[in-house]
């Protein structure tokens, strides 16, 4: 069970939708918008749950027969829109679990709710479907959609719906939670709120990972070394990391810390801002023959070999000539 005082950050959005609730002013429709992993999809779940809880006092009561049919997936005036092609929502999918269904009064709730996750994967044509349910839906009509990126959808539904944009958690709130709720040591906790720069998902996939000891070592080992490294060394560092393929943004997320550590260093000389304090003689050695041009450049390989990957470019490319950017800084 979960509740709104659950969640971790987020206040002014919480604020905002307690209001709401304890007011009754409700919008017909809302964008839940933020990237992947920043609780988009807790929160407006735990928003569809509030709205019917029988109970009624801006919060969900977690007692009511809604409530516990909302966590265990059966409320049914609460539905997630879903799509068989991965790409794309298209207008059938609207039109069939949206446009046609709400037409039909709820069962047992207040109001009938349509949660479009991936939201900016609806065609144009989807889009605009849509449209003329939010410009005109029944009072118990709420939709919520969930997206990564607002302005793929069009102008004329972001004006009729109310922005919600997920911002990012402070490390140190997204560190006291992994070693409270996950029971993640210090160290560990410290690594993985750094690297998820707010984002309180990738923080527990990493926390969680069971690969994560092995591959934080692998790492470690990596960025320590790199300069000293023949360039047939950093070829075979490549084939080591391609079998963490679908880690690999994580990787250099970790990488990244280093980097910013070192040149944490390099600006103040005080090991108590360090992610990593214990690895303070080698950081101080790398912050020794480091310029702040050099690490600018290292920073931006990183972030272009990401932009690179998702683009599809060939993935030992891409991160050959991120390793060798890096090793000429």
């Amino acid at each position: 069970m979960a509740s709104f005082k659950d969640v971790v950050g987020h206040e002014q959005i919480i604020e905002h939708l307690k209001n709401s609730l304890k007011n009754n002013k409700i919008s017909h429709a809302y964008i839940f918008c933020g990237e992947d992993g920043t609780g988009k999809n807790m929160l407006a779940k735990l928003f569809a749950k509030a709205l019917q809880c029988e109970a009624g006092y801006g919060d969900c009561c977690d007692m009511c027969r809604s409530c516990k049919q909302t966590e265990s997936g059966n409320q049914p005036d609460i539905r997630w829109v879903t799509h068989e092609k991965p790409a794309s929502i298209g207008v059938d999918d609207i039109r069939q679990q949206v446009n046609n269904d709400i037409a039909i009064k709820p069962y047992s709730s207040k109001y009938k709710i349509y949660i479009v996750d991936e939201a900016e994967k609806m065609t144009p044509q989807a889009q605009n479907a849509l449209l003329k349910t939010i410009e005109e839906p029944p009072s118990y009509g709420i939709i919520m959609l969930l997206t990564n990126n607002a302005d793929m959808l069009l102008p004329t539904i972001r004006s009729r719906c109310v922005t919600l944009n997920m911002k990012s958690v402070p490390s140190q709130k997204i560190q006291d939670y992994l070693i409270s709720k996950y029971q993640v040591p210090d160290y560990k906790a410290r690594v993985c709120a750094s690297y998820a720069q707010g984002n309180m998902g990738k923080a527990i996939k990493m926390a969680t990972s069971p690969d994560f000891n092995e591959l934080h070592e692998s790492v470690l080992n990596l960025v320590k070394n790199i300069d000293d490294m023949d360039i047939y060394v950093i070829m075979d560092a490549v084939k080591k990391l391609s079998e963490y393929k679908a880690e690999i943004y994580d990787i250099i997320d970790m990488m990244m810390v280093w980097y910013r550590d070192i040149l944490m260093l390099k600006l103040t000389n005080d090991p108590n801002l360090l992610i990593y304090p214990e690895e303070y003689s080698a950081l101080s050695r790398r912050a020794s023959k480091s310029t702040f041009e050099g690490l600018d450049h290292i920073i931006k390989a990183m972030e272009k070999a990401k932009v690179r990957l998702k683009a599809n470019v060939n993935f030992d490319t891409a991160l050959e000539m991120m390793l060798l950017t890096i090793k000429e800084n």
